[in-house]
């Protein structure tokens, strides 16, 4: 409701609207250019992804390494990426958070 029963301000609105917006496609670049790590079997299989879920890299350590037990390392691999990517979406919950609240909880966004 607008204090004294008056419209709201239209240009007021559709400025904050694109404020909010230009502080979404920020948000986004930031997660796009952000790195984030996750390891598995103490610290054996490293993955990397960026804030917004790109697998960037894999590093295996050759101690990890069995041609008789491929599964295990198969395991760290995966775990190591999950992790990660659960790190990133901790990431993208942070940043994105915020202004997904600013903009009413939009529905149909990722967060």
């Amino acid at each position: 409701m607008i204090p004294g029963g008056g419209q709201p301000d239209m240009q007021q609105l559709l400025q904050q609207a694109q404020k909010m917006q230009q502080d979404l496609a920020a948000a986004q670049q930031e997660l796009a250019e952000t790195p984030v790590e996750g390891s598995a079997g103490g610290g054996l299989v490293k993955a990397t992804v960026t804030g917004a879920g790109e697998l960037q890299s894999l590093v295996i350590d050759p101690k990890s390494v069995d041609p008789e037990d491929t599964e295990t390392l198969a395991d760290l691999v995966l775990a190591a990426v999950r992790d990660a990517n659960s790190a990133a979406q901790q990431l993208q919950q942070s940043k994105l958070g915020p202004l997904a609240q600013g903009l009413g909880g939009m529905p149909g966004m990722p967060f």
